[in-house]
């Protein structure tokens, strides 16, 4: 795990990739919960015989939003910020899912710090996520996210 004691050593690391996280396995009872959670039970996240049989991934797939979703499980293991006293998300310049996920895939984060910004009450760190799955060739998503350290 990457612990950053400083705005300064948060600075210094400005255009590097900070950590790579464990590989996790996304199963097909997260993502149905996932689905009934958010009201999106389509069938090529929830109904795998159909999705075998009719979708051009061979089964189903995650949501990209549960992709998403993940990124901060992902960060939290592996980059800590004992000089703040509350690290929150701001928000997200953008976000794209160039492969589809196929449920059973094992992934993990990748994360790069892009920028750093000072405010008088917080440091801003704006920052790569990338999520990749194993046997993929391209990642399932990629975002750039603003997170404030607030002093």
């Amino acid at each position: 795990m990457r612990h950053f004691e400083s705005a300064e050593a948060l600075e210094a690391d400005v255009g590097k990739e900070i950590a790579v996280s464990e590989w996790m396995t996304l199963t097909q009872e997260r993502v149905n919960l996932f689905a009934g959670a958010t009201d999106d039970p389509q069938w090529i996240h929830v109904d795998r015989e159909r999705a075998e049989r009719e979708s051009p991934f061979g089964g189903t797939i995650a949501h990209g939003y549960l992709t998403l979703s993940l990124l901060p499980r992902f960060f939290e293991a592996e980059v800590a910020f004992p000089f703040a006293r509350m690290s929150i998300n701001y928000g997200t310049n953008k976000v794209r899912f160039p492969s589809p996920l196929r449920v059973g895939r094992r992934i993990r984060g990748r994360f790069s710090l892009l920028a750093v910004e000072r405010h008088p009450d917080c440091a801003q760190s704006t920052w790569k996520y990338t999520v990749e799955q194993d046997s993929g060739d391209k990642p399932v998503c990629v975002a750039e996210v603003v997170l404030r350290q607030y002093f």
